[in-house]
């Protein structure tokens, strides 16, 4: 599967940056993932019509990871995945700067309840 995300990623970006063609788009990711070549077409045809859809969901799960990483050091043995994830989901989609700012408040409001 992370190969399969590279691949996103290099066609994605390619395409709407670095002008990749649909055919080398195509051929790129058939010659790199496990993908039928039916797969191959509907991927490369949603990468062009949704630009950057790829390189968004990336730079959202690197985000998640990063905020995951500060609440864990933040409240070290208090950490609570379940918590977390309430927080994460809370307000449904949101932008990262916003979603940034939901955990900050989340990691204040756990050391204020822990009284850590």
């Amino acid at each position: 599967y992370e190969m399969w995300r590279a691949m996103r990623l290099v066609v994605d970006t390619g395409m709407h940056a670095m002008a990749m063609s649909r055919e080398e788009a195509i051929k790129l990711m058939e010659d790199n993932t496990a993908l039928s070549k039916h797969n191959v077409r509907t991927e490369i045809d949603r990468y062009i019509a949704w630009p950057a859809q790829a390189l968004s969901y990336k730079l959202g799960e690197i985000k998640i990871w990063e905020l995951r990483q500060k609440a864990e050091i933040a409240l070290g043995s208090y950490f609570d995945i379940r918590t977390f994830h309430d927080a994460l989901l809370s307000k449904g989609p949101v932008p990262l700067s916003v979603l940034e700012q939901i955990i900050d408040d989340y990691i204040e409001d756990q050391i204020q309840e822990q009284k850590i």
